[in-house]
């Protein structure tokens, strides 16, 4: 077979497959990044691939060339002549055909199962539970709450009974991804709708970068003080000029609602008070 004719043929055989199929295969070669197999119905080449994360929970080390596979497609490239399989999928049907079932919005209830520095496990009400994570629902750290946190314990306690709002099905952890802040009012869009430009507000410090200085200017909303806005004169560093925590007043020089980005300004608060005045 010619290589025009045996890529035409794979084009072919990739556009019968479709993403939640079930195909078998051979492995063909296995490594610390994962496995290539051969499919069943293509014998030319490897075509599938199942990366390290989307391997046996339970049997990875097992895994070696020759043997036969059972895995779910996440994703067919055909210009790239790739399927990315999943045995985990297979080997955990309940537990995918749960959450393939979920959809985004969808209001979902549970218990805090565990908080981690990267995010929260949550035990779902409904549904089967998780074969090596402490709960199916899992809440990073920027989904927890609109408002600034130091700990994720400042926010949910082990043992709280949550509702939270399903995002998406994370096919490489078998979880199904939440966000606890999307069932709460947004108060950056509360404050958008009471600011204009040009208003004074008095705020407090709560974090310092290279190019400026954060502002807690309401419950829950900060804005951005640029280092050219932290004072009348130039500075090499916010920290010349604040501190962490340091009570100020600054102005408000733009609202950007959809990026949720408010910019401040603290050389501009005289102007804007005699301008007011």
């Amino acid at each position: 077979m010619s290589e025009s004719s045996e890529d035409q043929a794979c084009r072919e055989f990739l556009t019968g497959i479709q993403v939640g199929d079930v195909c078998d295969g051979t492995v063909a070669e296995a490594t610390h990044h994962g496995v290539t197999v051969t499919l069943d119905g293509f014998p030319a080449r490897p075509l599938g691939t199942v990366g390290s994360q989307d391997l046996s929970w339970t049997r990875r080390q097992e895994i070696e060339p020759g043997q036969r596979i059972t895995a779910r497609v996440l994703s067919v490239d055909v210009d790239a002549a790739q399927v990315r399989l999943s045995t985990t999928a297979t080997e955990n049907p309940e537990l995918w055909s749960f959450l393939g079932s979920l959809r985004p919005g969808e209001r979902m209830t549970g218990t805090i199962a565990s908080i981690e520095r990267f995010g929260v496990f949550v035990a779902l009400d409904d549904g089967p539970g998780h074969p090596v994570f402490p709960g199916v629902g899992f809440i990073t750290i920027p989904e927890l709450s609109w408002r600034h946190f130091e700990d994720a314990s400042e926010v949910v306690r082990v043992g709280e009974q949550v509702t939270c709002e399903f995002l998406q099905f994370d096919t490489t952890n078998g979880e199904a991804r939440l966000s606890l802040r999307a069932t709460l009012p947004d108060p950056f869009a509360e404050f958008a709708d009471r600011t204009a430009v040009g208003r004074t507000l008095r705020g407090r410090v709560t974090k310092l970068v290279p190019f400026g200085a954060f502002v807690e200017v309401a419950d829950g909303v900060e804005g951005l003080v640029h280092l050219g806005e932290l004072a009348d004169t130039p500075v090499d560093a916010p920290q010349d000029v604040v501190r962490t925590g340091d009570g100020i007043t600054v102005v408000v020089i733009e609202v950007e609602r959809e990026g949720r980005r408010l910019h401040l300004s603290r050389r501009r608060v005289r102007a804007a008070r005699q301008s007011a005045g």
